[in-house]
């Protein structure tokens, strides 16, 4: 896989001068879980991600943007500077919320023309069960100067979807969980339903029942219905459970494919926006 890492690859590399760790553990609700996990114990060397405060800008009083909005690329830039990220590095993300966090980071990156970003596979607990290495200490991170050389074309903007709502070119993917797509619940938004037209690929389908990413064949047959050509947009609930999708669609050989990072909550902030329920 392109994408994923092992354990063990990480492992036999954690200590390569090039090579930096990410833990990006967060906990919906609980915003300062992650941190106190990172601090209680995590990978060696490993610089912790906050989803909210360094992974997304503050909340607009609108609701425009969703509930996790994009970074400013001049804020996301100097991010990655302070922890030393450069254009060289070789960076591995990880969290314990079966690669969601993790994938928002290394979408983010990859946003931001990197292209040496990697998911570790399974997560932190599954690195614990192993036997490896692990730390309380924190890294002395010695700053770097990242250059972005952003890739626009990873992003899809609402108002593009709203005039391409019946344009039979374009695939829309909600990745949140069925019952959500269709509208039957809704814990965490105003409304509840989906963007008309989409379809609903839940992102944990990309995932063994022990945690693990599946392999490019078993993503490919997930999407096999869909044209490998065809436009793809995906989105979630707030930007973030979408990256998994973005990934697995790599993994099946899509190439035209992009995030609606407001997604779902920037959807809803629109009063004019219509919305569907049941299935598609």
């Amino acid at each position: 896989m392109d994408n994923i890492v092992s354990l063990k690859w990480l492992l036999a590399r954690m200590y390569e001068p090039d090579i930096v760790i990410v833990d990006c553990r967060f906990l919906m609700g609980k915003p300062d879980a992650g941190r106190e996990l990172y601090e209680a114990s995590h990978i060696p060397g490993a610089v912790y991600m906050d989803l909210e405060k360094d992974l997304s800008a503050p909340v607009e009083e609108d609701g425009h943007g969703g509930r996790h909005p994009l970074p400013d690329i001049f804020d996301l830039t100097v991010t990655m500077s302070r922890v030393g990220i450069k254009k060289e590095s070789r960076v591995v993300a990880y969290d314990d919320q079966g690669g969601a966090m993790a994938s928002r980071f290394w979408w983010l990156l990859k946003y931001l023309g990197h292209d040496q970003v990697y998911v570790l596979d399974e997560g932190y607990t599954a690195w614990v069960e192993a036997g490896f290495p692990v730390s309380s200490e924190q890294q002395v991170l010695i700053p770097s100067k990242y250059l972005a050389e952003v890739r626009h074309s990873m992003l899809a903007e609402m108002a593009e979807i709203q005039e391409r709502l019946d344009d039979e070119s374009l695939t829309l993917i909600d990745s949140r969980e069925a019952p959500r797509y269709r509208g039957e619940v809704e814990p965490l938004d105003k409304a509840a339903g989906h963007i008309p037209g989409a379809i609903n690929r839940f992102w944990k389908d990309g995932l063994t029942e022990g945690g693990a990413w599946k392999d490019a064949a078993a993503q490919t047959d997930r999407f096999a219905d869909l044209d490998r050509d065809s436009e793809v947009i995906v989105y979630c609930g707030s930007g973030v459970t979408a990256t998994p999708n973005i990934i697995a669609l790599q993994e099946a050989g899509f190439t035209k494919v992009r995030l609606y990072a407001g997604s779902w909550s920037d959807w809803i902030s629109y009063s004019e926006n219509p919305v569907a329920t049941g299935e598609e």
